[in-house]
């Protein structure tokens, strides 16, 4: 297959290929969709899993007229959140909220309408979903990305693993392989650094247009395109894949420029282009769905990474083998060709073989990160899983035929085969992958399934079981003085809880002057700073935040403000659920363990052989075995015993930062404890209430200051401040701190 065969293969290819949907979703709504308000919002809030741009990201009100009412933008604390705030006096009917996100890991951006009512619900009046229609530009881009980086790696790889030892010539170390192939293989290599360089360009002409919803001329003429480069992280990672793709054009032509002079530089520039290969590779790794994966997101980036590379190799070194054998085999008769491709076919299926063995077990493992439950499969992303491997299937037949028919005594070793198979067929088989024809064929599935990849990689991940289910809502409802507060955790998935307050006098929602939340773990001495709720409609104020990282007890603190300053406190207690706290991770099952031990397992068995020729070069005897035995035992013992050592020390630090209190403030600072606690500071406490400096320090520090440190001042006194008077039981004294602590500042 030469260039132009390949082009005209790829590209009516990749214009087909589907891009769906952003990898981000919703994971609350404020107001949900399509429901019915008595009231007109104050704010619209759009909570999503992943952080957005903020600068290509909007959100718009509309009337049901399509009339323009409001803009809104990312939030400036939260840039997971999309907020508007709404003008007042909107009449009662339908509005349609637009909403148009780019997302910050992969520059995907979709739009999607939602609709919610005041009043009465209005017929005739809908939302529209995302579109996850193909975006033929991005596929060819993506598709032709790709097949660069797994060529530039695959075709380097080629060079140091199998044509040296298969074709090489130990008579000619300044020059081991013949002009003819080492020219050739330059040129694969500035094939594909020139294939990805184009790539690039029109992934940022194609990211600009998105971001700006415009077409390429108006890209072109207002420089949009900058503003992508410097505005996005699409655009740092866009330059940092340029750089290293203008350093690998420099290191292929100083790697020809010096072959006669300086062949030992020239040997290590080629190979030590595999490990710059891996990194074109890795850098895809860094915005795939690995890197969102809530199973220990390091490992699944590394497990991903390893399955691309395998991946790589397997494409890339054959499509650079079958580009490269026609003008290495061009010289030799008949006979001279046959062995010279068998001894590299050979090689070439010797090594992967195994390699598929760990494509298949890290494909699985990154395939668990994602799927929980059998529902998951019924899904886009599992759909487009189960097209990869379909396509998968007939490589694995084709790669089995071809390393078989290659080894004469494994087909012999085959009676099965030979029955069902016409001898006359067998030959056949045998020939034609000696003959190069399975290799060729090979390829051509291997760059249809590239395209799978692609779309696979652009398909959503199943959204978290915790939002398809139904999770208990932690709800508390109490009256304190004139109103009746009813305060909830709504648990939002990865990243964010949002909390409400609703606020009512008698029966009817109110609105107050301003309503604040602090959120409190007193076991473990964790105290947020005060948030300022919004309020998103009459008497519903909403926070959000990560707080809530543990199951447990927590407190939440509520100060509602009322239009004459008063300040009237509710307080409740929550036992917070595993799965209403944050999902920063989750742990790893069986299952994921033992596809763990076979990843390793067969990274172990692939490295023996070299551990073997290093240990032969060694010329170990039995002391000297025993005593390197001896030396990787201690080692190991010395890495298994500082790894806990840092562990522990690490634990010791944080507890020495943050230990446990002691006392633990066991008193809600609901509103009757503020009253006793008043009443105690004004009778007990009364040089507490002069403007020393001293008094002056103590509510300076009552930001950072903990609960138990409070009890002692009460308790025993600070600096020049001396102890509450009189005898006061335990609860007295944590009134007071609860009572203290309304010094503290609001933001």
């Amino acid at each position: 297959m030469n260039w132009r065969q390949l082009l005209l293969f790829i590209l009516p290819f990749a214009a087909c290929l589907a891009v769906t949907r952003a990898h981000g979703y919703v994971v609350r709504a404020i107001p949900a969709d399509r429901s019915t308000l008595e009231r007109p919002p104050t704010r619209l809030q759009y909570w999503f899993s992943e952080d957005l741009e903020p600068r290509f990201s909007e959100i718009k009100l509309r009337n049901q007229s399509g009339e323009l009412i409001a803009s809104g933008a990312v939030d400036a604390k939260n840039h997971s959140l999309l907020a508007l705030r709404v003008p007042a006096g909107l009449p009662n009917g339908a509005y349609i909220v637009e909403l148009r996100p780019a997302f910050a890991s992969d520059g995907h951006v979709i739009a999607e309408s939602r609709v919610f009512f005041v009043g009465d619900e209005v017929g005739g009046v809908s939302g529209s979903a995302a579109d996850d229609r193909a975006i033929p530009l991005e596929a060819l881009w993506r598709a032709a990305l790709n097949l660069a980086n797994f060529l530039f790696f695959g075709a380097s790889l080629l060079y140091s693993v199998v044509l040296l030892p298969a074709w090489g010539s130990a008579r000619k170390p300044n020059e081991p392989l013949p002009t003819r192939v080492t020219r050739r293989l330059r040129g694969i290599l500035i094939s594909a650094v020139i294939l990805a360089f184009l790539a690039n360009i029109i992934a940022l002409a194609q990211q600009s247009m998105v971001f700006f919803n415009t077409d390429a001329l108006q890209v072109v003429q207002q420089n949009l395109w900058g503003v992508v480069l410097i505005g996005s992280r699409f655009g740092d990672v866009w330059i940092f894949r340029m750089v290293l793709l203008i350093f690998s054009a420099v290191l292929i032509f100083a790697a020809d420029y010096y072959r006669a002079l300086m062949p030992q530089l020239s040997a290590g520039i080629w190979k030590g282009m595999p490990w710059l290969g891996a990194l074109f590779v890795g850098l895809t790794m860094v915005t795939s769905h690995a890197a969102g994966s809530t199973l220990m997101p390091w490992l699944a980036i590394a497990v991903d990474w390893l399955h691309a590379l395998v991946a790589a190799f397997w494409l890339g070194g054959a499509l650079a083998l079958t580009l490269l054998l026609p003008p290495a085999l061009a010289p030799f008769d008949a006979e001279d060709r046959r062995r010279a491709l068998r001894a590299v076919m050979l090689r070439f299926s010797r090594i992967v073989t195994p390699l598929v063995a760990l494509m298949l077990v890290s494909g699985l493992y990154n395939t668990l990160n994602f799927f929980v439950t059998p529902a998951d499969l019924d899904t886009s992303y599992g759909r487009a899983l189960t097209v990869k491997v379909l396509m998968i299937a007939p490589l694995l037949i084709l790669g089995g035929w071809q390393h078989v028919a290659l080894r004469s005594q494994l087909s012999e070793r085959m009676p099965s085969a030979s029955a069902v198979l016409p001898k006359p067929l067998r030959a056949w088989m045998i020939r034609a992958a000696a003959a190069g024809v399975a290799l060729r064929l090979e390829v051509l599935l291997m760059v249809a399934l590239l395209g799978a990849v692609a779309w696979l990689s652009a398909t959503p991940v199943p959204e978290p079981e915790s939002l398809r289910k139904d999770i208990d809502t932690p709800q508390v409802t109490q009256t304190v003085g004139e109103f009746t507060v009813t305060s909830a955790v709504i648990p939002g998935g990865p990243g964010v809880n949002t909390y409400d307050t609703v606020v009512k006098r008698g029966e009817a929602r109110v609105s107050v002057a301003s309503v604040y939340l602090q959120l409190v773990n007193p076991r473990r001495g964790i105290r947020s700073p005060w948030y300022a709720t919004e309020q998103v409609e009459a008497g519903l104020y909403v926070a959000a935040s990560d707080d809530i990282e543990a199951a447990g007890e927590w407190w939440s603190l509520i100060d509602i403000v009322a239009e004459n300053g008063v300040v009237t406190r509710a307080a409740a207690v929550w036992e917070i659920s595993d799965s209403a706290a944050i999902v920063q991770s989750r742990p790893p099952n069986v299952a994921h363990l033992a596809l763990l031990i076979v990843i390793v397992g067969l990274l172990a068995a692939l490295l023996r052989r070299r551990a073997q020729r290093f240990i032969d070069v060694l010329q170990l005897t039995p002391a000297s075995a025993l005593l390197a035995l001896a030396v990787v035992a201690v080692a190991i013992g010395v890495m298994v015993f500082g790894a806990r050592l840092i562990g522990e020390q690490q634990r010791r630090y944080e507890a020495t930062l943050h230990p446990p209190p002691e006392p633990v403030n066991t008193v809600l600072p609901e509103a009757n404890s503020l009253t006793r606690g008043q009443e105690l500071y004004r009778e007990r406490c009364l040089v507490w209430q002069g403007q020393s400096a001293n008094f002056r320090a103590l509510r300076h520090r009552l930001d950072t200051a903990r609960d138990d440190f409070l009890y002692g001042v009460v308790v025993g006194g600070w600096r020049g401040l001396p102890a509450c008077e009189g005898e006061l039981a335990e609860r007295d004294r944590w009134d007071i701190v609860n009572y203290f602590r309304t010094f503290e500042g609001r933001e």
